[in-house]
């Protein structure tokens, strides 16, 4: 059966590290056979250059053409690149909201999990993380403070700016459910975070997370508060499953948690709308500093097209088998130079952003 898939190379590393995931892809078809399809689509800063804007009409049509999407990295440095200097809705970052809300991509997910080979490029203790940690963010992407009502005017002589913050129920009602499913999948364990203690839309957003949890008998639900959430991450993340927050708290808390991988090259990432369509990118940034070099980590966007796999093709074995791949890439010791060590050990081998795919490859065979 063939597969189409929209390509979003992107900025910075973007086009180094998905050069790296489609070469896996291939990789998988042929011990599969399997068919992929691939259609090039600009956006961010490259659809700047050749197009004015951000994200075009036809990148929006072409990716709904598509089965799923896997993307690069958007965006450039902030403080040289011209695309800083246009308004802010149209630069690169512009380009990655305007695709979500598009698409209707609500539901953010983003997996965690420490490797026993990366132990050491953990900065939290070693007793804390002695037994890894395996956890799955579920952020809602399409709601609260980054697209709501906002502004900036003068009250009372002054110059006053405002964001707000809307969930209604069934946003949050869909996110929880495709929160508690997941977790079914998993270790049948969701924790909700929200700030209840302050916010109305954290009292709906506990409230309508209860009325889902019913449904689901089997799965352990429980409430944190936010600025509690980010202490119990470093204090003792092997005690979270799946997280289930809203927008602007699931941005913060995943970026945290990548942290404690060791490196944000090792973060992959999905974001699902409501039928099987996804769009899966890597969970850091462009690097414009070392873009052009080769040394990019591909890892998070190969484990990003291995959730592609998973959740938009029904392909379990074969997400499977590419995980698997990673996980024996870095136990026989290969690194790019994000997750070296830092002192000298036997037996690990730096290598760069091509070399890291082929090792991945060779290990799919």
């Amino acid at each position: 059966m063939q597969h189409k898939i929209g390509v979003i190379r992107g900025d910075g590393i973007g086009p180094e590290i998905v050069a790296e995931a489609i070469k896996v892809l291939d990789a998988v078809a042929a011990k599969y056979s399997h068919s992929f399809e691939y259609t090039e689509i600009l956006m961010g800063g490259a659809s700047i250059d050749a197009c004015g804007v951000p994200l075009t009409d036809e990148a929006i049509a072409a990716a709904k053409a598509s089965d799923a999407v896997l993307m690069g990295s958007i965006g450039g440095d902030a403080k040289t690149s011209p695309w800083y200097k246009l308004p802010p809705e149209k630069r690169p970052e512009a380009g990655l909201l305007g695709i979500r809300k598009a698409l209707g991509l609500f539901a953010n997910l983003r997996p965690a999990y420490l490797y026993n080979e990366l132990k050491e490029a953990c900065p939290l203790r070693e007793d804390i993380v002695a037994n890894g940690f395996d956890m799955m963010i579920m952020r809602e992407l399409t709601g609260g403070l980054y697209f709501g009502e906002r502004g900036t005017e003068e009250r009372d002589g002054l110059v006053t700016a405002y964001d707000t913050l809307v969930y209604n129920e069934n946003e949050i009602r869909r996110i929880a459910i495709r929160a508690f499913d997941i977790a079914m999948k998993r270790h049948k364990k969701v924790c909700s975070v929200d700030k209840a203690n302050v916010l109305d839309s954290s009292r709906l957003w506990r409230k309508v997370v209860d009325e889902v949890s019913a449904d689901y008998p089997e799965v352990e639900c429980s409430h944190m508060l936010v600025d509690n959430a980010a202490m119990q991450l470093v204090k003792d993340p092997a005690q979270f499953d799946v997280i289930l927050t809203e927008n602007m708290f699931g941005d913060i808390l995943s970026d945290e948690a990548s942290m404690l991988t060791g490196s944000l090259g090792m973060l992959s990432s999905a974001s699902l709308n409501e039928t099987k369509f996804g769009l899966y990118e890597p969970s850091g940034g462009s690097a414009p500093d070392i873009a052009g070099k080769g040394i990019a980590n591909p890892i998070a966007t190969i484990l990003s097209a291995a959730m592609m796999l998973r959740y938009s093709f029904d392909m379990d074995d074969e997400a499977l088998a590419v995980e698997g791949a990673v996980k024996k890439a870095l136990k026989d010791g290969y690194r790019t130079g994000d997750i070296m060590p830092a002192e000298d050990i036997s037996g690990i081998i730096q290598t760069d952003t091509k070399g890291m795919g082929d090792c991945i490859v060779e290990r799919l065979a």
